[in-house]
């Protein structure tokens, strides 16, 4: 039985939309923490064996997606039948080679959505009417699935459905792999927090993103809230929107045992904490969506006296690799497929950085991931880790934004990157764009040309006017914001959009 069930229907065209508390199966819960807990313990051969015939069974639930059943088809080749209607065509399909299919972008993705999806009643213009509405955060839609969508670092941004089985998936690889439940000693210390205070501060959990919009991050936190209301007070999102001093003040007062967020936001709560102005320090600090440098790593790890993980994830799949004891990223390869690839789409070998890096979502088969082209820089580790794990390593050499410091009636202000990039996404929909601070009382504004002169116009305006209201609320209104008519400029490896910095 489904915990999700829906409460009400989803009428796409007329009528008030009313949907389930939150996507969530006890059963896939229970087999997906077992079979995380057991491919812990494989051996190389057995983890290969897993992602085997978890790939058949994704690659067949996809063909029934009108998207994917035509990358199938063309690559089984001429003559091959469309594996929707035919049961031979559809069991060929399942065992073809992973590199025999075309790769994909989210552009091309996101442009065929209504086709995507294996689940058909899933429509964009649906989805769209969910994501609209705020008290939906965290809920289920058509009953089921989870809805979130990602930042447009490539210039289109991404709306992710996924269905109860990867959410259960991405819960027990958090809670094994990340949190290190699936080690004895661990557990037992877990458990005996637990026992001696169930809900006390060291079960606290505090995110510190952005917040205001359907993202992952946000998303997550409010479905754990659904599912568990006698324990929503424990977990709590703060805005990384707000004043420094307000971010503060706040989490001193929650006091969380838990504290995740991007390692920018997590170098500036350092800063604060080693000025004497945050006085509370978490159990554990854990770090993910951009690059985490050493050096921030060190310092973080200074401020707070603090066990710091990493976690590597996207809104496409939010489980890819995790932190071990030596400090090293270890794929989920039993879950996850990863194939570097160089500017041409050709696999690049161990220890190269690639141009890019293709995923393949093994957990979810309502929105498959084949071969998405995920826009990050990888680098795969050469020799097995020192911690005697069988799963691979890597290095992410991905993008890493700027804290912008200026000027202000107060004294020095920073600016979270991710507070800007979400001022600009939501409140002035725009995503291609570069914020530039030339010095401590100017900020230029970069956006790609697109459409009539007066378009342009339109959206400068409306972007300048998000920005200002921004700066004003941190006491910056001495800060210019000035256009500056070069396109923004994108990363050479990876093409995407590196989208707050300091002027170079």
């Amino acid at each position: 039985m489904h915990a999700s069930s829906p409460v009400g229907t989803d009428r796409e065209r007329d009528g008030p939309l009313t949907y389930a508390a939150a996507p969530f199966d006890a059963w896939q819960s229970v087999n997906a923490l077992w079979d995380v807990w057991s491919g812990s313990h494989a051996d190389v051969a057995g983890i290969e064996r897993r992602a085997r015939w978890r790939l058949r069974e994704l690659l067949s639930a996809a063909a029934a997606a009108p998207l994917h059943a035509r990358r199938l088809q063309t690559a089984a080749g001429a003559g091959t039948c469309d594996p929707r209607t035919s049961p031979k065509a559809a069991q060929a399909a399942s065992r073809l080679p992973l590199e025999a299919i075309a790769p994909i972008g989210r552009a091309e993705f996101m442009a065929h959505f209504d086709e995507a999806c294996t689940d058909r009643r899933v429509t964009l213009e649906g989805v769209r009417r969910f994501l609209a509405d705020p008290r939906q955060l965290g809920a289920a839609f058509l009953g089921r699935h989870a809805v979130w969508t990602s930042s447009g670092t490539t210039g289109t941004p991404g709306i992710y459905v996924q269905d109860t089985r990867a959410l259960a998936v991405y819960d027990a690889l958090e809670s094994l792999r990340l949190c290190g439940l699936d080690h004895p000693a661990r557990h037992a210390q877990w458990l005996s927090s637990m026992l001696g205070e169930p809900f006390g501060a060291e079960q606290r959990y505090a995110m510190v993103g952005a917040t205001g919009g359907h993202f992952a991050g946000n998303a997550s936190v409010e479905r754990m809230r659904r599912i568990w209301p006698w324990a929503a007070r424990h977990a709590r999102v703060f805005s990384i929107m707000q004043p420094l001093a307000d971010l503060v003040r706040e989490l001193d007062a929650f006091a969380p045992g838990v504290v995740a967020t991007y390692p920018t936001a997590a170098e500036l709560l350092a800063d604060e904490r080693l000025a004497g102005r945050l006085k509370h320090a978490p159990r554990e600090i854990w770090l993910g969506g951009e690059q985490l440098a050493d050096p921030v790593r060190a310092r973080i790890a200074q401020a707070f006296g603090s066990r710091i993980r990493e976690s590597y994830g996207a809104s496409e799949c939010l489980s890819i690799a995790w932190d071990c004891s030596r400090g090293a990223l270890h794929v989920n390869t039993d879950w996850v497929i990863l194939e570097p690839v160089d500017r041409n789409g050709r696999p690049v070998p161990a220890g190269t950085a690639s141009h890019t890096v293709l995923l393949t979502n093994l957990a979810n088969h309502v929105q498959p991931l084949i071969r998405y082209d995920l826009g990050d820089s990888v680098t795969m580790g050469t020799v097995r880790c020192a911690c005697g794990s069988p799963f691979p390593t890597l290095r992410v050499e991905g993008r890493r934004d700027d804290v912008l410091e200026f000027d202000g009636t107060q004294g020095a202000v920073k600016l979270l990157p991710l507070a800007l990039v979400t001022v600009m996404e939501d409140d002035a929909d725009a995503f291609d764009f570069q914020l530039v601070a030339r010095d401590r009382r100017t900020l230029a504004l970069r956006l790609e040309p697109a459409g009539t002169r007066a378009a342009q116009h339109a959206q400068r305006e409306t972007c300048r006017h998000a920005l200002r209201a921004h700066l004003d609320r941190h006491g910056l209104q001495a800060v210019r914001i000035v256009d500056d008519l070069e396109p923004p400029t994108r990363e050479p490896v990876s093409g995407k959009l590196r989208r707050v910095m300091h002027a170079r």
